[in-house]
């Protein structure tokens, strides 16, 4: 049997990009995977302590969870260029030494797959003036290559989520509903398979 653990993390609950595409991604999971396990965690609803220093009785949860899923689909809209921090705070919590490398160089995580859904306001692609502002594909795909949750990690992106409300981003309507549209059709696609 398969599990899956579907993480949401943005602040929105109503007209969430991510929240909308994590969802067609799991009723598609679900649909292809009838007998699978599902957990579901909303890290803004539920929050998550930030590390402190101090042990912390969640930690063990969240491994759990963690350790029974063999795919991961993750909602990470992009806030101030990089990721939200309840979903930091998630991975600070299970980015442990207990998931560093072993002294072969496998990693107890390495054979899960990892979904990663975002959500834009502008565009980041490459070639694009804002490139370089990219701080959220770069960084999850670094801490999740120090616990091994890299070596099958994909990430959606659908962009220009803000060009209905801002002014600036009028011009790009269109590119955005191509994106989102694109968005929902990739995520059917990695779920099914």
């Amino acid at each position: 049997m398969t599990n899956l653990l579907h993480i949401d993390s943005s602040i929105r609950i109503e007209g969430s990009v991510t929240r909308e595409v994590t969802r067609a991604f799991a009723d598609a999971w679900r649909s292809a995977n009838p007998e699978g396990g599902y957990a579901y965690r909303d890290v803004n609803a539920d929050r998550i302590p930030h590390v402190d220093g101090t042990p912390q009785d969640v930690t063990a949860g969240l491994v759990a969870e963690l350790r029974a899923a063999d795919v991961i689909l993750i909602g990470a809209p992009m806030y101030n260029f990089s990721i939200p921090s309840t979903l930091k705070a998630w991975i600070d919590q299970i980015a442990t030494r207990e998931f560093f490398p072993r002294e072969d160089g496998t990693f107890e995580l390495g054979g899960k797959r990892v979904v990663v859904v975002t959500a834009r306001g502008g565009s980041y692609k490459p070639g694009t003036p804002r490139e370089g502002f990219d701080f959220q594909e770069p960084y999850l795909r670094a801490v999740f290559s120090m616990i091994g949750l890299d070596h099958d990690l994909e990430f959606v992106h659908a962009e220009l989520t803000l060009a209905d409300v801002n002014p600036q981003l009028h011009q790009f309507r269109e590119l955005a509903v191509e994106s989102l549209a694109d968005a929902h059709r990739v995520v059917k696609e990695l779920a099914s398979a």
